[in-house]
Parts: C-alpha cells; structure tokens; sequence
C-alpha cells in the first residue's frame, strides 16, 4: 500500500482505493494532462486557484481587495470613469454617490487605513470637459491650406463668385 500501513485504512481511503479499482476515475476530463502550472520555473503561487477562478468567472481582481482599497483605487480612476458620462449632471451625480461612500468610510472604516477625501466636483467636472474638448479636437479634421481649397496654398472662391462665375 505504499508506506501505508495495513493494519489501518481510513474510511476516505478506502472509498478512494475501492473507486479506483474500480476504474471511477478513469475517464475524467483532463487525464494525462500536467497540472497547470506545474512545469513553471521560479516562485509557486499558492493563490493560483483563486487566479484562476476569478479569469475564468470574469471576476476582476479588485474585487477581492479591502473596501478602503477598492475605495480608493475608485477615486484614483474617476477621470477614466467619467469619460463615458454624456452629460454633466450624470458626471456630478457620479461624483455625489461616490462621494458619499467616502463619507460613509471615514464614519465606519474597514481595511487598511489609506488616504481617502471627498472629490471636488467642480474640478472633476473641469477635468472632464477638458478631456471632452481634447476628444472633439483629435477628431477635427485638419484643414488643408489657409482656404478651404483641396489644393495647399490655393485659396478657393467664395460661393458669390462661383455664381456669377467671375
């Protein structure tokens, strides 16, 4: 029983042993394949199931982190946050509800203490036009000459002109 010893066998190590003479673990999905992970070189991850688990549900890894963490990471990104926000009321909005659970953190904090305030909405919002104004700019098309002209250099004629063909 390789290095077991005989005179005892545990109730679980029975039902395994009678299973697998058995052939109950025969055709299990993955035989003959190497444990991932197993062939790795350098530190082990004793984590790497949860790794898994979270890619494989689609979890993100914040979710794991202490509320005063994913607080604060949130207030790190509210510029990447707010872009996708079409109107200013909605990015105020925003800003008032994570706001208030900022408020409510520093009432009844959890986690580890890190440096957490309150967003200025103003500047948030001034941010956000900023980076809208920046949005529409880069998707202008440059015009080509000092007229409107297809050609470089070329002023075209008025639409006056072009009338009376002069």
């Amino acid at each position: 029983m390789n290095g077991v010893d005989p005179r005892f066998e545990s109730p679980v190590d029975q039902a395994i042993r009678e299973a697998v003479e058995r052939g109950d673990f025969d055709d299990l999905p993955g035989k003959g394949k190497p444990l991932p992970g197993a062939g790795r070189i350098g530190p082990v991850d004793e984590n790497w199931w949860i790794r898994g688990y979270l890619e494989r549900e689609g979890v993100p890894g914040d979710a794991l982190l202490p509320p005063s963490l994913q607080l604060r990471k949130e207030l790190d990104r509210i510029d990447e946050t707010v872009t996708r926000f079409v109107d200013e009321r909605r990015v105020r909005e925003h800003v008032e509800e994570v706001n208030s659970r900022v408020v409510d953190h520093m009432r009844h904090p959890t986690g580890p203490r890190v440096p957490i305030r309150r967003l200025d909405a103003d500047e948030v919002v001034a941010r956000w036009h900023a980076a809208r104004e920046r949005r529409r700019a880069a998707a202008r098309p440059a015009t080509v000459g000092p007229g409107t002209g297809s050609e470089p250099g070329r002023r075209s004629r008025g639409w006056w002109a072009r009338l009376f063909g002069r």
